[in-house]
């Protein structure tokens, strides 16, 4: 699909970014342009030593915010796909700044949406999150909010070629920010904090984001939110797996943290179709057929009352499990933890 395409990445020098501009390029070495947006210069500068224009002709990088959307409009020109993974994602900081938040993740969603119809876009495809489906915090409810931008930006198209979707999957497994890399630290000290014992998580890997971005820039009809089947892991297992007999000290949950996730929540149960290997979260008012969709997409609908949650999911990883992921995922040894 990508040979002949241009594509824009917003925060393109992520952890998502970084790994799907790899992906992309290691299948298309001659793409014709493939802008890196975002606000870091130095990530734009380490990664265009990774990647350079030499051995990569149609790589571009563009400093730029998604608050801006001047900005954001001229490096959308002659641009055919956008995958939107720019946003401030972490819960307390949400929590603390909240307009800041509201800033990137609402107003920024809407100035790519506005970019792309302006700049003649193809595809755009926008990662969301499991704290958007029934948000306890600011974060979770200003992607909720992005993710209805997107989908709603199909009622808007006119007589445009263009498609809006959404992609909500799980914790990204060792990506920065999260549990992992933060227990890898701790476990140097012989004490892992935990918030609380009883807590799931959803967890899937880099490459796995990708390959779901990628499945719905080639299969979406515009307004669905795709959602994988992936595992949940328990919070004491993950602690078990990086630190093997390390005290234990719980600390409390953090303000806007859930005990559980949840990427489907019983109402949106109503519009879910189930496929092999995923759900799909149709608009309430879809621009196309829905019986036509369900036999393109081999989809049934779900049950009535059914939830995707965290702590009642019927795939786990074992502690053998989630240390192979460490290994595989973050290429750490396991060294005796200093007591």
């Amino acid at each position: 699909m990508f040979a002949n395409k241009r594509v824009l990445v917003t925060g393109g020098t992520g952890s998502f970014g970084r790994r799907f501009v790899e992906h992309l390029l290691n299948l298309y070495p001659n793409i014709p342009r493939l802008v890196i947006y975002s606000r870091d210069e130095l990530k734009q500068y380490e990664m265009a030593q990774l990647f350079p224009r030499s051995k990569y002709p149609g790589i571009r990088f563009f400093i730029g915010d998604v608050r801006d959307g001047q900005r954001l409009k001229r490096a959308c020109e002659r641009i055919d796909v956008i995958v939107h993974a720019a946003a401030l994602k972490h819960v307390p900081i949400a929590e603390y700044n909240p307009f800041e938040c509201i800033s990137t993740n609402i107003l920024g969603a809407e100035n790519v949406i506005n970019a792309a119809l302006d700049t003649n876009v193809e595809k755009v495809v926008a990662l969301s999150t499991d704290k958007a489906a029934a948000p306890l915090n600011l974060y979770g409810a200003t992607k909720l909010c992005s993710d209805k931008l997107f989908i709603a930006a199909n009622n808007i198209k006119g007589s445009r070629n263009i498609s809006f979707s959404v992609v909500r999957y799980g914790n990204v497994f060792g990506s920065r920010g999260s549990v992992v890399p933060f227990f890898l630290r701790e476990r140097k000290t012989g004490s892992i904090s935990v918030t609380n014992p009883e807590m799931t998580r959803f967890s899937i890997t880099l490459d796995e984001g990708v390959g779901l971005v990628m499945y719905a820039l080639n299969s979406a009809w515009g307004g669905e939110v795709f959602v994988p089947k992936i595992p949940s892991y328990k919070i004491l297992d993950v602690a078990e797996a990086v630190a093997p007999g390390c005290d234990i000290k719980y600390i409390g949950v953090r303000p806007g943290e859930k005990i559980h996730e949840e990427m489907i929540t019983d109402n949106d149960a109503y519009f879910t179709y189930e496929s092999k290997s995923l759900y799909i979260i149709t608009p309430t008012a879809p621009v196309w057929d829905r019986e036509k969709w369900s036999d393109v997409f081999a989809a049934s609908k779900v049950s009535e009352g059914f939830r995707y949650n965290s702590g009642t999911n019927n795939r786990w990883l074992s502690v053998d499990e989630i240390r192979s992921l460490i290994k595989s995922q973050l290429d750490t040894s396991f060294e005796p933890v200093p007591r």
